[in-house]
């Protein structure tokens, strides 16, 4: 199983990207194979219908994208919304590279959660046909510190992540099988 991160901050050390690494390390505790893209590192010029000749950066990230059986989208929330940066980045991505793909929201507010950044992050993906997943994850303040290990300090919250990570996986094999059924039966 393949899965695509897209951390989309463009801050260094954002919460929601220490969220993101948090959960990668769970995945990868789980043998599962993971793309992370940090948007704060790998810069992505602005998105312009005109030019359909991308950036090597661009290039890399679509096909991070592509090659995933799940993808897990993470943002700030900044002024009620997503990022500029995930905008951008997810105005590159069509729907023949989301479509029918389960992903998961993840959020990080200045106050106690972004949820109305995560209920535009799922209007995206409902119109690049991705499958949001039925549960989201969202921090504040009160729950956005981590230990040295990369772990959130909050026990409720850790426990949340492990779980919900658990049920994205689990949704993200059973959806990979339906496609690989329907394919073989073609």
């Amino acid at each position: 199983m393949k899965v695509t991160m897209i951390a989309g901050s463009n801050r260094h050390n954002a919460t929601s990207t220490l969220l993101l690494r948090y959960i990668e390390s769970l995945m990868e505790a789980q043998h599962v194979s993971v793309a992370f893209i940090d948007l704060s590192e790998l810069q992505l010029p602005l998105f312009s219908p005109d030019n359909w000749d991308f950036h090597p950066n661009v290039q890399h990230m679509l096909k991070a994208v592509a090659d995933a059986d799940g993808l897990i989208l993470a943002t700030p929330e900044y002024h009620g919304s997503i990022s500029g940066a995930l905008k951008n980045a997810l105005d590159y991505v069509n729907v023949n590279q989301v479509s029918g793909k389960p992903v998961l929201a993840v959020s990080s507010a200045g106050g106690p959660l972004g949820v109305s950044s995560l209920t535009h992050l799922q209007a995206v993906v409902r119109n690049l046909h991705g499958i949001n997943c039925p549960e989201w994850i969202s921090i504040g303040y009160g729950s956005n510190t981590f230990g040295s290990d990369g772990a959130p300090l909050d026990d409720g919250l850790r426990d949340r992540v492990i779980s919900l990570v658990d049920r994205f996986l689990q949704l993200t094999k059973q959806l990979t099988a339906i496609v690989a059924t329907a394919a073989t039966a073609n």
